[in-house]
């Protein structure tokens, strides 16, 4: 079974059809693709060149996909995990479609979740017309939305030039683009110049590059942000190189990178890491995407962002090592049939240190002070989870007992890693010894009316019925 149909997900799943493996992909979208690929089956944007080229190799693909034997089932959202056997031969699935919840039995599991954006909490992020530019890309994939009035962009990182060049192939006006990259970080990613400059991104991202910068207003060194406004933002202020702004905006998209979605390798328990470069959590596999769980891999953005296509050869890879778990291969035809996947893979990750160095999220913007919002379904501020550290709160699970955080709808996907090193920083450790929250089955809000719709044992039925004796 494989648990996402971005690209890792989608290409290991037609690896392993293609090797005679009864897979089952489920995936929480309507239509294969992921983030990356997203609606690619049926997007209203036909003009090829607004979206690019990057996007448009997913087709091939989702056409491979859909022509091999793997089964797909769409609108899934698993919300658990759980061995059926002591020695973990078995796996129970739990996931719902449509508010039914079903349960699958499964050999061996791929959790192929892929990555969400990297939470960005500045004041003023809560209101309406504030949104990640990862979901305004969304909305131009699956709908053809685009903003109108005054938009702004602001952040780091790749996403943020590519979604303005997209918007500006599709006529949009962008008012300006506010950049955070530090002053020095050019410096820092020297050292990974040479792959960069090997890498087939140095040429496109020269080309995008220059597009923006001839259209759009950019400003460098951003250090501050406030989207301002009553019922929804209606200016923005920021500083850059010290020195104050504020424009009108009527929509602002953030962003400042992403992060892998790790929700379902924690609650599995995995033993994750901290990335020191990426500044977050992945979880530990090995050169195959195995983990220390028997019949668990992870494969793709979800064990470390590298990029679509790494994920999708990664995938492919993942899928090699399941097939011979399964004893559909052995080692031999394994390590013959992955020499292309992995020589494709080194070529894809070539230049991404450069980037990872490059664009690495400022501290400042990972680390807010005062009534900023962290825990946006909890309402709580940077400045709760500073004082509680004063009071003796030790990491993010005791946090929970503290304040809710991490507690709510999400289940700490949009605050976890800010959590995390607000306690490092005011404890003065590094993010590493703090560790993660504690994530728990179910993963995703279940109601009452989906575990109800779940088939009944006789255990279940035992544990809350109370049978008469014998004896009456």
């Amino acid at each position: 079974m494989v648990i996402g149909a971005g690209p890792a997900g989608i290409a290991a799943a037609t690896q392993a059809a293609q090797l005679g493996i009864d897979t089952l992909l489920l995936d929480e979208q309507v239509a294969p693709g992921g983030q990356i690929y997203r609606s690619i089956t049926a997007t209203p944007v036909v003009q090829r060149q607004i979206l690019g080229e990057d996007y448009w190799h997913g087709a091939p693909l989702v056409d491979a996909f859909q022509r091999s034997s793997a089964r797909y089932q769409a609108g899934a959202t698993v919300w658990a995990i759980v061995p059926k056997t002591p020695d973990r031969q078995q796996y129970e699935v739990a996931f719902s479609i449509a508010g039914k919840a079903q349960r699958l039995h499964a050999r061996h599991i791929l959790l192929a979740t892929g990555a969400h954006e990297r939470p960005f909490p500045v004041p003023g992020w809560t209101l309406p017309g504030v949104m990640t530019a990862g979901a305004a890309q969304i909305l131009l994939k699956s709908a053809a939305a685009v903003p109108g009035g005054h938009t702004i962009l602001a952040g780091c990182g790749p996403l943020l030039y590519l979604i303005a060049w997209q918007y500006l192939n599709a006529g949009v006006k962008i008012d300006a683009l506010l950049d955070t990259t530090p002053k020095g970080r050019m410096r820092a990613a020297l050292p990974h110049a040479w792959g960069f400059l090997r890498s087939p991104y140095l040429n496109k991202g020269l080309r995008l590059l220059r597009t923006v910068k001839s259209a759009i207003p950019i400003v460098k060194r951003v250090s501050l942000l406030e989207a301002l406004g009553e019922n929804k933002i209606e200016s923005l202020r920021y500083a850059a190189d010290g020195v104050a702004h504020t424009i009108k905006a009527d929509h602002l998209l953030l962003h400042q990178g992403v992060v892998p979605n790790i929700n379902l390798s924690s609650a599995l328990g995995i033993e994750h890491d901290w990335n020191n470069a990426m500044a977050c959590w992945e979880p530990r596999v090995d050169g195959w995407g195995a983990t220390m769980l028997r019949g668990i891999g992870v494969a793709g953005d979800g064990a470390g962002i590298a990029g679509a296509l790494a994920a999708e050869y990664r995938g492919r890879i993942a899928a090699l090592q399941v097939a011979m778990a399964l004893g559909r291969i052995d080692m031999h035809e394994r390590d013959r049939l992955a020499v292309p996947h992995q020589r494709a893979l080194a070529r894809a990750v070539q230049g991404r240190a450069f980037f990872d160095a490059l664009y690495m999220a400022p501290v400042g913007f990972r680390r807010p002070r005062g009534e900023v919002i962290v825990c946006r379904c909890e309402e709580i501020t940077a400045r709760q989870v500073r004082e509680t550290v004063a009071l003796g709160c030790q990491g993010p699970n005791q946090m929970k007992a503290f304040l809710r955080c991490g507690m709510g709808p999400c289940q700490g996907r949009f605050c976890s890693l800010t959590v995390t090193e607000l306690i490092a920083d005011e404890r003065g450790c590094d993010p590493s010894e703090i560790g993660s929250y504690r994530i728990r089955f179910p993963t995703k809000p279940v109601t009452v009316g989906e575990l109800a719709s779940l088939p009944q044992t006789e255990a279940s039925q035992r544990a809350v019925i109370r049978f008469k004796s014998s004896n009456g």
